[in-house]
């Protein structure tokens, strides 16, 4: 009972992660849409770097989700 117990509380602990996630992929597209009403021009250049960042921030977040179904599911 008490090693399930630890393996909810390490879960738990591990989608922590998924709060900063979602927070990151706020940050990225908030300012994508804040420098491409400044500057429409700028649209090719920072369309690509904001889909870069978005890619490394979900990468962070399903990392996170597969420490947590490996403490789980182990």
């Amino acid at each position: 009972m008490e090693v399930e117990a630890a393996k909810m509380i390490g879960a738990g602990l591990a989608c922590i992660a998924l709060f900063g996630v979602g927070i990151g992929i706020g940050n990225i597209f908030s300012s994508l849409i804040s420098s491409v009403a400044r500057n429409p021009a700028s649209r090719s250049q920072v369309f690509g770097l904001s889909m870069l960042g978005f890619a490394l921030v979900e990468a962070i977040g399903l990392f996170a989700l597969l420490i947590a179904f490996l403490i789980l599911f182990t």
